[in-house]
């Protein structure tokens, strides 16, 4: 379980870099930087989700 806790920072890390080529994109003329910027922002939500989900088995195993 202990890996599990550092896994949901490689979503940020995945946010970020799609936010990044979505900018450069986003700069440069024929481009189109949306899809990079939806994938950004389902990157963050999962990063929640998964943050939530593991204090919630953290404080189940604790009561046990």
């Amino acid at each position: 379980m202990g890996i599990l806790k550092y896994t949901q920072y490689l979503y940020l890390l995945i946010a970020a870099a799609f936010i990044f080529d979505g900018v450069t994109k986003l700069n440069s003329p024929g481009e189109n930087p949306w899809l990079s910027f939806i994938i950004a922002g389902v990157s963050v939500f999962m990063f929640f989700f998964r943050r939530k989900y593991a204090k919630k088995f953290d404080d189940h195993y604790k009561k046990q």
